[in-house]
């Protein structure tokens, strides 16, 4: 039997709500905002996990670490 590393939330502001959506390897949203470029977010649970961005034709992808370095110099 595969193994859970990780579960997904989802909420919006209409009092939908998803919990525990179970993932062993990867999980991906997209987020489809009306006039405006779509949001692609995936992460993959490897010992150093990867997050992919895409919004729009811009991207990112590298690993949790590194967003957070990326995050903090911008702050």
């Amino acid at each position: 039997m595969a193994e859970i590393k990780m579960t997904a939330e989802v909420r919006t502001d209409y009092d939908c709500e998803v919990i525990g959506l179970p993932a062993e390897m990867w999980a991906e949203c997209l987020f489809k905002i009306e006039g405006e470029d779509d949001f692609h977010f995936e992460l993959i649970a490897e010992k150093n996990p990867v997050i992919h961005l895409v919004i729009g034709d811009v991207q990112w992808k590298g690993t949790l670490k590194g967003l957070k370095e990326l995050l903090k110099q911008n702050q």
